[in-house]
Parts: structure tokens; sequence; C-alpha cells
């Protein structure tokens, strides 16, 4: 049945191009919508982008007829924008008539009042979907590009059978087919007694970890099978993308930097290591910054450098000399991602839980040749007012990307950083 969906101004910033999303069921886009995107248009960063892109598309369907009509899209459903000289409806006395969310509503009452087709308002505001359900209206989520998170993103499977561990053991190989059960590539599987295997890239044979616990990069060593799980995709160059979530102190950011370091510094096979990470502040802003471009990214870099300080200690070399030198190590902000083109470097993408689906997009497809990509981040830890942990660009990537022969994947579950920060992770 067709259906009417009334986009907030939430989801088009979030995904511009939402609009081939609904198949064939009509699009509507309240006045008040297009106002609130002409301010954002001007924002710097990626809502100010999206907003843009959203003004371009708009223009692009003019030609083929007038917005206020509908005009047919590729998905087979329509879009119009929704503009009424008086309403029939009102809001009831509680709404304030002066705000903005409160007007979409007004517009959706009176499109619910005026067709027979049934009215859906979709957006990311959780309190919008809130104050909607209160009037009597439906509400949902953009759910396009929200993935579920269940144990086949954890990257490992856990295989209880004695019989099958002791083959793996003495054949130093198993067929994907004796498990029965799914397998994906570059997947780890736990047979127990701490014999691990990984499926190779092409998803037929379980083969033996190349990596162990002794295993060390710049004096860095796992401490857990997740840790070591994370060295073996972090060192196969073969893997050219990793996605290691995991919550705080579980030691993403240590371990992706000392394999970068080891592949850059020691074996030379990639040019320079790469780490980036998006400016989003947690909690109120601090405002602008004085001085130059490097002082301002300093704050948000804080957490890289205090990692690379430790590591670099451990060789007993100085940080401070190496960075100047920049031939084989570069801090940066994503901002400046843009329009660039990324060969043989090791990329590491820190805070990647604060980029939305399509800005992980365009920075995966920077990637040039020779180069792997190291995506990392807490996805229950997010900044980004119009992301969650089943939207976010980190949580989406992994998920389409599983089961890739390019790609890996591995949950960090264990605080290493201290038990206090273990504790508070895991309670508050």
């Amino acid at each position: 049945m067709i259906k009417n969906f009334i986009l907030d101004t939430n989801v088009l910033v979030h995904d511009p191009y939402c609009f081939e999303n609904f198949e064939d069921n009509n699009i509507i886009i309240p006045f008040p919508v297009l106002e609130e995107i002409d301010k954002l248009k001007k924002n710097s960063g990626s809502v100010g982008q999206n907003a843009r892109k959203v003004n371009r598309f708009l223009d692009s369907l003019r030609s083929k007829g007038r917005l206020t009509e509908g005009v047919r899209l590729e998905s087979g459903g329509t879009l119009r924008i929704a503009v009424f000289d008086e309403f029939k409806s009102k809001l009831p006395p509680f709404a304030e008539n002066n705000y903005k969310d409160n007007a979409i509503l007004l517009y959706m009452m009176e499109l619910s009042n005026m067709d027979k087709l049934p009215v859906i308002l979709v957006s990311k505001d959780i309190n919008m979907r809130v104050k909607a359900d209160i009037m009597g209206l439906k509400a949902d989520d953009y759910l396009y590009d929200k993935v579920e998170i269940d144990d086949k993103l954890s990257g490992i499977n856990i295989v209880d059978n004695p019989s099958l561990r002791d083959k793996f053991i003495d054949r130093d190989e198993l067929s994907s087919d004796e498990l029965h059960e799914s397998v994906g590539a570059n997947e780890f599987v736990d047979f127990g007694g701490d014999i691990f295997g990984r499926v190779s890239p092409d998803g037929k044979r379980i083969v033996p970890l190349r990596i162990t616990m002794e295993t060390s990069s710049w004096g860095i060593m796992p401490r857990n099978k997740e840790q070591m799980m994370a060295m073996e995709l972090l060192l196969d160059d073969d893997v050219r993308v990793v996605f290691i979530p995991g919550m705080a102190g579980t030691g993403k950011t240590l371990i992706s930097l000392a394999c970068g370091l080891r592949k850059v510094v020691d074996e030379r096979k990639y040019e320079r290591l790469m780490v980036a990470r998006p400016i989003i502040p947690m909690g109120q802003d601090i405002g602008y910054l004085p001085g130059s471009m490097e002082e301002k990214i300093d704050p948000w870099m804080t957490p890289i450098y205090d990692n690379l300080y430790m590591l670099f200690n451990n060789r007993h070399t100085d940080l401070e000399t190496f960075l100047k030198k920049g031939e084989q190590l570069q801090v940066e902000v994503l901002s400046y991602i843009r329009g660039r083109s990324i060969p043989n470097q090791y990329f590491i993408i820190d805070e990647a839980q604060n980029l939305s689906p399509h800005e992980i997009k365009t920075i995966i497809t920077r990637v040039g040749e020779n180069t792997k990509i190291v995506v990392i981040g807490d996805p229950y830890q997010i900044d980004n007012s119009y992301l969650d942990a089943y939207s976010n660009g980190l949580t989406y990537a992994a998920s389409r990307l599983t089961n890739k022969s390019l790609a890996g994947h591995i949950t960090l579950t264990k605080g290493e950083r201290s038990e206090l920060a273990s504790l508070a992770a895991e309670l508050l």
C-alpha cells in the first residue's frame, strides 16, 4: 500500500540521498523543513554540506515539474513540497505555534485530514517522535542505514566441539564445511582451550593464527584473545580494511598505532602512518580557539599523542623529533580529507562512531593503491546528536563489509586500561 512519508529536517541532513530509499511511496517535505535547511546550509562541516546537497537535489527536480504538485523519482515514488495558505487543523493548546517542530506536526495533521493514504512522520529526533505520538500521529525513525548489533559483529564464532578442535590441532587446518555453520571471510573461530583459528579470505578454510600472545609491536603485546585477533588483522597486509569497535579502555587506539608503526617504520610496507579523527566535542563546545591550525586541533588530538608518547618511550625515541620530519607519521582532523586520494599509507580513523554512514563511505572511497585503513571507535559513546549505536558510520560500514575478503572485524570487550576504568565502562 502506498504511504505518505513526511521527512523531518534531521533525516535530510543525516542522509541527503535518502529520497531514493522510500521505494514507490510518496515523500512530502513541509515548507518549514525547507526554511530549516536554508539556515543549516551556511554551517560548516557535514551538516552544512548535506543541507547544500539537499538544496541542489531539489533544484534539479524543478526541471521535471512543479515541486508543490509532485515530481516523479527514479525509485517510482513522488516527492512534493507541502504548502498551505490556511489550515483547517489546529494544534492542541499545549503546543506552541511559533515552534518549528510543532509547525511540521501541524502540516502532518493537515495532510492526515485531507488524504486517505497513511501519513507517517520520519524523524531521527526521539522527542519529535514522542510529540507526534502524543498528538495521535504515527512517527518512525529513519531505518535505512540502521543495522543490528548481534553476535556476528563480534567477529568470533564459538565452536564447542572437542572432536573438531582435535582435528584442527592435528591437521593445522579445517574445511569451513566441517563446522556445519556459516562463517565468513576473516572471521575467527574459538575452539576452546585457547585454540583459535581464522577463516581464510575465500571463506573455505580455517587456518591457525599467525599472531600469538607473545607477539610484540613497538613493545605492545596482546593481553587477551580479542587483542590478539585484532593484531592478526592489523598486521595482515591482505586485509585492506579493519573494523575494531570496543568500549573505552580496551586498547583499540594503542594496538592500532603500535601495529601501524611496525608496518611503516620497521617493515616499511607503507610510506606513512596517518591518524585522523573527527572534531566533535564531548559536551559543551569550548568555542573558537586562537592559534595556527596545529594549535587549534591539538585538544582533539591529545588522546592520539598520549598513546604515541607511550609507544615512542618504549623505543627510547623522541616523538617530537619524529613528528617534525613529517615523513612517516601524520596526525590530522578528518575535515581535510575530502577530495584527497590516499595511496601507500596505513590510515587509522579514530572515534569513527561519530561519523555518519555517508561520511565513512566518503573516507573509505578516498583510499588509494596499497593503503590499509583501520576504523576504530566505541558505538556506545557517541557525541554526534544525529547518530546512535545502530546508525553510526563504524557500525554501518562494519556490517556492510563483514564477510568480504578484503575486510576484517573484531570487537574488543575486555578493558585493559585499569581495573577502575574497566569497572566504570561497564557500570557507569
